[in-house]
């Protein structure tokens, strides 16, 4: 796998978060519980794509600054403040292009609408308190605060931001600002999420951090201390609608 990597820059930054994503895909895709299953999997898989990558992609290095504190605590308090003031990404879609969908014929195209969609609880699929469900919730929390962090960096802030300015990616330094590859970058990854609006404004904030700090690190700890909170924040108020 090092060996492949190593054979290509675009390769290394891309290969390993498609990988993620396409696991992330197969969650529910094969009975209720492969939600649950296939996280623990890809959370396996994602240690070795990050252990891959990591003597191959040079700016995937974890930095601590006062400045990747801050924005990750203030970043989380955003995503659960405006949660509910906006519609979600599968509200959008439902009402906006379901009914195109459908009038061409490709209703089967359209999602389960959201409210019929079981929130990812592992208590309740496997009993409450039970210890597959901590084990569960554990390894997600792991996984949001040391794996997806790096993934998406790389992908997002290092890769396709860069790639945006020039084709050469690697010959932009991080700190450059460039406001079309700024804007762009955070509505790709803020429509990624269901919460768009929320990454939108995480995406703009991780980006900053790396124009202002001039390299990956910062990004990756305030990415890190963002979903720790938030998971946190899941776990104890029962709020699992972020997950």
């Amino acid at each position: 796998m090092t060996r492949k990597l190593q054979s290509s820059p675009v390769i290394a930054r891309v290969a390993p978060f498609v990988i993620f994503l396409a696991l992330t895909a197969c969650q529910g895709q094969f009975g209720e519980a492969s939600r649950y299953w296939f996280y623990v999997a890809k959370t396996f898989v994602g240690i070795w794509l990050v252990w891959a990558m990591r003597p191959v992609v040079a700016e995937m290095r974890w930095a601590f600054s006062w400045e990747a504190v801050v924005i990750g605590v203030l970043v989380c308090v955003m995503w659960v403040g405006i949660d509910g003031y906006y519609p979600g990404i599968n509200q959008i879609i439902q009402k906006y292009f379901c009914p195109i969908l459908k009038s061409v014929g490709l209703e089967n195209w359209c999602s389960k609408a959201p409210q019929n969609q079981i929130p990812w609880n592992p208590h309740a699929q496997f009993g409450q308190n039970s210890v597959l469900a901590w084990f569960i919730i554990a390894v997600r929390l792991f996984g949001v605060t040391l794996i997806v962090p790096p993934l998406e960096e790389v992908f997002y802030r290092s890769f396709l931001y860069r790639s945006i300015i020039k084709a050469d990616f690697r010959s932009v330094p991080l700190g450059t600002f460039h406001w079309l590859a700024f804007l762009a970058t955070a509505v790709i990854f803020g429509v990624g999420h269901y919460e768009w609006l929320a990454g939108i404004l995480c995406g703009l904030a991780y980006q900053g951090l790396v124009c202002w700090k001039g390299r990956l690190g910062d990004a990756m700890t305030a990415h890190a201390i963002t979903n720790l909170l938030l998971g946190i924040w899941v776990v104890w108020k029962g709020a699992w609608n972020f997950w």
